[in-house]
């Protein structure tokens, strides 16, 4: 049985009941999206398998040709580019992919590695996994884009909080509606319930989503490397990144493409994890560079290899990282789906099918309840006053999501001097009248 907690001794229900409401009106649209992009990038290993399917299966009858060889014919196909990176091909029947800069852009070129055949050839920009990062993380609009999404996300979370205080349960002497939800007793407390219930058992993972998500968007991630920079636990290079690490410059002047050949015995023998790409030396380097692109963070490895000895001349993986990077780099695997497996990705769907679950049953009971020539907000009170509980954790947010406090702040000050001021709006707002 669960202990029944007397209203007077919250804060007040109310006003977290409307902060929810205005949260949800402004995040549902982005949840729903973000829900079905991010469903979608859950399985990138699996989509950008079969959608390459018609180039990994094919048939080689003879010897198959030098990756030397094979760089040389991309370049030759599109007169004009540079060699950017070549990658390991994962069967003996894959065709090779080979990056080239082209026409100020990064070009995937296939070819068959016995008739050194250009196959197939996308920009990197045009490729379906990376048209789905670019709208689940910008919406396709750049950085006012990813302002966007990093705001939703902050008001998601708030979302998450406001929802659970409104979950915890009062004046109850059971768990049905609380831990499950109530099938039986008509639609309202069906709605409410499904919403509730499903928010409340599914609220640690959608905060793990929104926090190892983070990192990627533009305000917060700058504002992150700040605050490392301060205090002294910034790398020298962020270790997270959605796409090759390599610069989009042109291959060091001089360099041997032949030395491919060699730079790949030796990587052969590593074992490492695929996609394993190799880029010619650049700028006043003479190493290769290797890199494991791997979707499970943690287990990538980059190196650098002299190519006319094959030596490995230095290595970077996990181990070697800031304890913070590890953090992240761990999260963002998991926020991808990516770092246990298929159950990894179960979670994901699980995750994502309850929040537009949540958005779903929310907005019905928006539209049930509410009044005709209103918005359906819940009637403010003219009691202003908060716990110091509350106020503490708005502040605390505030700081670490400063995209949030400064919404908040905008949307306070224009409840008080805009939207007080103009009876209709008073009334469609549900704010309170003057006493």
């Amino acid at each position: 049985m669960l202990t029944r907690i007397p209203f007077a001794a919250m804060p007040s229900y109310r006003a977290v009941w409307r902060w929810h409401f205005y949260a949800g009106l402004y995040c549902v649209p982005f949840v729903l999206f973000l829900s079905v992009s991010g469903t979608l990038y859950l399985f990138q290993p699996e989509i950008e398998a079969w959608l390459d399917r018609p180039y990994s299966q094919l048939e080689i009858t003879g010897s198959t040709r030098s990756p030397a060889e094979i760089v040389q014919a991309a370049e030759l196909a599109f007169p004009g580019s540079a060699f950017r990176f070549y990658e390991i091909p994962r069967t003996s029947q894959s065709a090779v992919q080979v990056v080239l800069l082209h026409e100020h852009s990064r070009l995937r070129t296939y070819l068959h590695p016995e008739k050194l055949k250009v196959l197939h050839s996308v920009r990197e920009e045009d490729r379906f996994m990376r048209v789905v990062r670019h709208l689940h993380g910008e919406l396709w609009l750049g950085e006012n884009g990813s302002y966007l999404v990093e705001l939703a996300a902050c008001w998601t979370l708030v979302l998450v909080l406001s929802g659970l205080y409104l979950w915890w349960p009062r004046n109850t002497k059971g768990v049905a509606g609380v831990l499950y939800p109530r099938l039986r007793l008509g639609s309202k407390v069906f709605w409410r319930d499904i919403h509730s219930v499903t928010g409340f058992w599914i609220s640690p993972f959608i905060l793990i989503l929104i926090m190892t998500g983070l990192p990627w968007s533009k305000f917060w991630g700058e504002y992150f490397r700040e605050v490392r920079k301060i205090t002294n636990t910034a790398p020298q290079r962020q270790s997270w990144s959605t796409r090759s690490t390599f610069r989009d410059e042109p291959p060091a002047e001089g360099y041997n493409v032949l030395e491919l050949n060699r730079v790949i015995e030796t990587v052969s023998n590593l074992h490492l994890d695929a996609p394993i790409q190799i880029a010619p030396p650049a700028g006043k380097s003479e190493a290769w560079t290797v890199q494991s692109m791997t979707a499970n963070r943690p287990r990538r490895v980059t190196l650098a290899v002299n190519g006319q000895t094959g030596e490995v001349l230095s290595s970077h993986d996990f181990s070697h990282q800031h304890p913070i990077d590890k953090v992240v780099g761990v999260g963002i695997a998991f926020h991808e789906g990516q770092l246990f497996g298929w159950l990894n990705q179960v979670l994901g769907v699980l995750t994502t099918s309850a929040l537009v679950t949540m958005c779903v049953s929310g907005v019905v009971i928006w539209w049930r309840r509410r009044q005709p020539g209103t918005l359906g907000a819940p009637a403010a009170t003219g009691d202003r006053r908060v716990s110091v509980a509350l106020l503490a954790l708005v502040v605390f947010l505030g700081i670490a999501l400063p995209l949030f406090g400064i919404s908040l702040i905008l949307v306070l000050l224009f409840e008080r001097l805009f939207l007080s001021r103009i009876a209709g709006l008073k009334r469609w707002f549900g704010l309170p009248e003057p006493g």
